[in-house]
């Protein structure tokens, strides 16, 4: 099997502003062999959102590896981006085998890196497959939609970048049992949230993958919050991506509601490891996730 351009291709009419925007920037320039921009979107965020220098990068990745399927990608977040700046995505071609190719891509912005990622492409190959059960959990017509969660209050947020606190995300979102941003109550570190685009998608399973790369960084994190009744949105409270991991194994279709089922098995030393399934509503496994975050409260530790 081909893997398909991660180019978008246009979407119908039913496709929300939001994520009309969002595809718009996975549309890279390529400004010379191997070496890509991409434009920011400020989600009202203190800095540039993780998942959209992922997405980014996957698909700078796929430009140049179209042969093949990603199955995995490895980021380190070095520094935190500037969401009103473009990002320089350089693509080192590690190696194409008989069936896997590596690709490295480092992000940058003002000649500093932000990220650098790994990923691995596979030529269509069968074998064994099992995989664990979801979930048995509330269907996602049951749950309020709660986009404004994943956002940072006005308080924590310069002036400037207020509407965007109330503005429409590209990925709908519905939790399971949810954290009140404003008055946490202590929880057991597991969570379970739906989510899917607002909006149709092309029928591309490359671009698919790339946005779920953005999609899998909504609220990862905080699963390591809720045993401690602390979120993001308090005082004090400094949380980033510093890692992040996937691991692609069946098609599926972001624009269809997934199922991220989320579990942070321990933390200490001011980070929080976390780990995710993605199930499609069929119970099929679609990918897997892990993330280890920074989650410090200032006065209480030191450093930066």
């Amino acid at each position: 099997m081909q893997q398909d351009s991660v180019t978008p291709a246009i979407s119908d009419n039913k496709t929300s502003t939001a994520l009309s925007q969002l595809l718009s920037t996975f549309e890279l320039d390529c400004v010379k062999p191997d070496h890509y921009i991409g434009q920011s979107l400020d989600l009202g965020f203190r800095n540039l959102f993780g998942g959209h220098i992922l997405g980014q990068a996957l698909v700078a990745a796929g430009n140049t590896c179209d042969q093949r399927n990603a199955h995995s990608l490895h980021a380190y977040f070095i520094r935190g981006g500037d969401p009103r700046a473009p990002i320089d995505y350089n693509v080192d071609r590690i190696r194409d085998g008989n069936s896997f190719s590596v690709r490295r891509v480092t992000a940058s912005q003002g000649g500093k890196a932000i990220l650098i990622l790994s990923s691995s492409f596979q030529a269509d190959e069968a074998g064994f497959e099992h995989q664990i059960e979801m979930p048995d959990v509330p269907p996602p017509e049951s749950l309020a939609g709660v986009a404004s969660n994943t956002r940072p209050v006005t308080e924590l947020i310069s002036s400037g970048a207020k509407g965007k606190f109330t503005s429409d995300l590209a990925i709908e979102i519905r939790p399971i049992d949810p954290v009140d941003p404003y008055h946490p109550e202590k929880k057991a570190p597991v969570q379970y949230v739906w989510f899917r685009a607002d909006g149709s998608v092309p029928d591309n399973q490359a671009l698919q993958k790339c946005l779920l790369a953005y999609a899998s960084d909504f609220g990862l994190l905080g699963t390591s919050m809720r045993p401690h009744g602390v979120t993001y949105y308090q005082p004090g409270m400094v949380m980033a991506s510093l890692d992040h991991a996937m691991w692609f194994y069946r098609d599926f279709r972001i624009d269809e509601w997934l199922l991220y089922a989320c579990e942070s098995p321990t933390a200490g030393h001011a980070r929080g490891l976390n780990r995710g399934n993605i199930f499609s509503r069929d119970g099929k496994l679609v990918a897997c996730v892990a993330q280890e975050g920074l989650i410090r409260q200032l006065g209480e530790t030191s450093g930066a």
